[in-house]
C-alpha cells in the first residue's frame, strides 16, 4: 500500500515535485528519487533524514556518552566555559585528535573528533551554527556535496592545527599554533562558510556579491571571536575555511552542475570513512 511507482512525489534531496518513476530528479539530479516506488514507505517510517539532522544527532549523542563515561569529572565545578565538560580520559576514548594522537598513528581521530565537544557551551554554539549553515549549503550544493564538504573541511582543519602545533614546537615560536589535543565541529563550520563564499565568487552579480559579503563577514567575526576566547584552535578554523572553500570550488554547485553518481559515491565514501573511524576509535579506546 505504501509503494508508488507512478505520479508525483517529493524528491528526498531537494524537496521539489518530481516523478516517482524518474531516473533522476529534474531539479537536483538525484538518482532514482522515487526509491524504486518505496519513497512513500520511507517517508511513513520517518521521512528523509538529511545530513544536518544526522550530524546534529551524532554530536549530541556523543556528547551525552562522553559525560556518562566519567560523570564525576563532568560535574566537577569549573569555569563558565567548562560547564559540563567531559574529561580528557572520556574524550580520548571516543577519538579526540591533535598532535599527540596523530603522533601515535591515530589517523581516524581526524574524523571522530569533529563530533566531540568539550562543554555544554561548546556543543550548543556549534550545533546552532550547523543548523544555520547546513541547510544553506545543502540548498546551494546538494545533499551529497554537503556531506563531503562537512567531512572534508573538518579533516583539513585538524590537519592545519596539527601542522601548526608541529611548526610552533619545532621553531619554539612565542605563540603556540594548533594544539596537542583538539575536538569540535568548528573546522567543519568554517568549511561550510568557505563553501558558501566559494558559491558567491562563482555566482557573481548582485546576488553573488551579497552572499560573498554576508558570509565572508560572518567568517571574519567568528574568527575574531575565536582569537578572543581561551583554548580555541584558530589554526584549525583557518584550515577548515580553506578546506570548505576548496571543496566548494572543486565540487561546483547545483546551478552549475546537478549532483552526479560521482557526488553520490563521494558521499558514500565520507559516510563509510566516518563509520570506520568510530569503529577504530571504539576498538582502541575500549577493547584491551
Amino acid at each position: 500500500m505504501f509503494r508508488k511507482t507512478t505520479g508525483s512525489i517529493l524528491c528526498p534531496s531537494c524537496k521539489r515535485i518530481t516523478n516517482a518513476d524518474a531516473e533522476a530528479c529534474f531539479y537536483c539530479g538525484r538518482r532514482r528519487p522515487g526509491l524504486w516506488g518505496f519513497a512513500p514507505a520511507v517517508r511513513a517510517l520517518g521521512g528523509y533524514v538529511g545530513v544536518t539532522p544526522l550530524v546534529v544527532s551524532a554530536c549530541v549523542a556523543l556528547y551525552v556518552v562522553s559525560l556518562l563515561l566519567d560523570p564525576a569529572a563532568a560535574l566537577r565545578p569549573r569555569g563558565p566555559f567548562d560547564l559540563l565538560a567531559p574529561s580528557g580520559w572520556a574524550l580520548d576514548r571516543l577519538g579526540m585528535t591533535g598532535a599527540a594522537p596523530w603522533a601515535m598513528g591515530r589517523w581516524w581521530t581526524l574524523i571522530t573528533a569533529i563530533y566531540l565537544h568539550g562543554s555544554i557551551l561548546h556543543i550548543a554554539f556549534n550545533v546552532l551554527w550547523i543548523r544555520q549553515l547546513g541547510p544553506a549549503v545543502e540548498e546551494l550544493y546538494g545533499t551529497a556535496r554537503l556531506a563531503v564538504i562537512f567531512t572534508g573541511s573538518g579533516v583539513v582543519g585538524f590537519l592545519f592545527g596539527i601542522a601548526g602545533f608541529a611548526l610552533s614546537s619545532a621553531f619554539s615560536l612565542p605563540i603556540t599554533i594548533g594544539a596537542p589535543f583538539t575536538i569540535g565541529a568548528s573546522g567543519s563550520i568554517f568549511g561550510l562558510l568557505g563553501a558558501i563564499v566559494a558559491y558567491g565568487r562563482q555566482r557573481g552579480g548582485v546576488f553573488g556579491t551579497m552572499v560573498l559579503r554576508q558570509y565572508g563577514q560572518w567568517a571574519l567575526v567568528l574568527f575574531i571571536c575565536g582569537l578572543l576566547m581561551p583554548g580555541v584552535d584558530n589554526f584549525a578554523h583557518a584550515g577548515g575555511f580553506v578546506g570548505g572553500l576548496f571543496c566548494g570550488l572543486l565540487l561546483s554547485n547545483l546551478e552549475r552542475r546537478p549532483e552526479s553518481l560521482i557526488d553520490q559515491g563521494l558521499r558514500a565514501a565520507a559516510f563509510a570513512a566516518t563509520v570506520l573511524a568510530f569503529v577504530l576509535a571504539f576498538w582502541h579506546g575500549f577493547l584491551p
